[in-house]
């Protein structure tokens, strides 16, 4: 892959070498003054014990102004792996430098994290609740409490997920590449993939597109695993947005990298013709021809029963982690790849 080049900040504020009197950032009873750090939370609800469930939220308030970006993790309860992902990009930002301000969740899904459950206890989908209520179902209230608190108060959110059911994904941005600052953010991002996708009813990015937010979501590794590839992909893709919106003057070490990413407009998922255990013959990030051989299930002594070949030319963006399959599971995820983004349109 061919590496890209920092990107180059958005009419980056003016560096003064005399201390701003920014005012203080407000929310969920913090007062986060400029050039620093606060930790906190927002109350959801209480358990049948009694015991308060809030967001954990956590602020870095530069010392200049700039955009508001929201960070968010775990929207889905057992996708941990944006949870690694803030905390690495947290740590490698210094307050007093910063121009603009970071609200980081994450855990929104907070009961399904403790619980170890994609949904919450009703089985609501949270990321499908968006805008949410203040007195509907437990989903709608985090949804709406979440609406009001962090995407009311800032101008672009990066939202991160990893792979479900047993299926991992490569490391990629998913976008209304339509829209040019949008776009712009994404080829910033230095994602091996960007796709476009349409905005999904009750999702966290409809909801906050429809407020005039700019979202990337950002899918990478699996549930409940910590992938070593796509923590660094997106520490390193969360610090080259925010350098190129203009909130960091440079680029810490920690968010040194990227590339230039291709571009996917459609994808789809071969299904499992047959029952039996699944062997694959494809790795994450692989090219396949249309009509090649790209997983064999067999029974438990070994028989052939089917070969599961490609239905057309891609790039392979996920797969499933666990063998056994039914007729008409989902196998491997492939995303037709055109051409990758010239170098000389990446924001320099």
């Amino acid at each position: 892959m061919t590496d890209a080049p920092a990107p180059e900040p958005i009419d980056a504020p003016p560096r003064s070498r005399r201390i701003l009197r920014r005012p203080s950032f407000s929310i969920g009873g913090l007062e986060v003054r400029a050039g620093r750090r606060e930790i906190g939370e927002l109350p959801i609800s209480r358990l049948v014990t009694g015991t308060q469930i809030s967001l954990p939220i956590s602020v870095v308030h530069g010392r200049h102004d700039g955009p508001v970006v929201w960070l968010s993790a775990a929207v889905h309860g057992d996708e941990i792996g944006g949870v690694e992902i803030i905390r690495r990009t947290l740590a490698a930002i210094e307050p007093s430098t910063l121009a603009g301000t970071i609200v980081a969740v994450p855990i929104v899904n907070v009961h399904g994290f403790l619980n170890g459950d994609r949904y919450l206890p009703d089985r609501r989908d949270l990321n499908r609740s968006f805008p949410g209520s203040p007195t509907g179902s437990l989903a709608a209230r985090i949804a709406h409490l979440f609406m009001t608190e962090i995407v009311s108060r800032s101008d672009v959110g990066i939202d991160l997920h990893t792979g479900s059911d047993h299926r991992t994904n490569l490391p990629h941005i998913r976008a209304d590449l339509d829209d040019a600052q949008t776009r712009d953010l994404a080829i910033a991002f230095g994602a091996p993939l960007m796709m476009h996708a349409r905005l999904r009813d009750g999702s966290l990015r409809e909801a906050a597109t429809a407020t005039g937010s700019t979202v990337l979501l950002y899918e990478g590794g699996e549930a409940w695993r910590f992938d070593k590839q796509a923590i660094e992909v997106g520490v390193t893709g969360i610090g080259r947005v925010l350098r190129r919106l203009g909130l960091l003057s440079s680029l810490p070490d920690e968010f040194v990298g990227g590339v230039v990413p291709a571009e996917s407009r459609s994808s789809g998922w071969v299904r499992a013709r047959r029952s039996g255990i699944a062997l694959l013959d494809v790795e994450l990030g692989d090219h396949v021809e249309r009509g090649q051989t790209i997983a064999t299930i067999r029974d438990s002594v070994g028989r052939r029963l089917s070969s599961a070949r490609a239905p057309r030319s891609g790039t392979v963006i996920g797969h499933i982690q666990q063998p056994l399959v039914n007729q008409g599971d989902a196998l491997i995820h492939i995303a037709d790849v055109g051409r990758r983004i010239p170098e000389a349109t990446n924001p320099e």
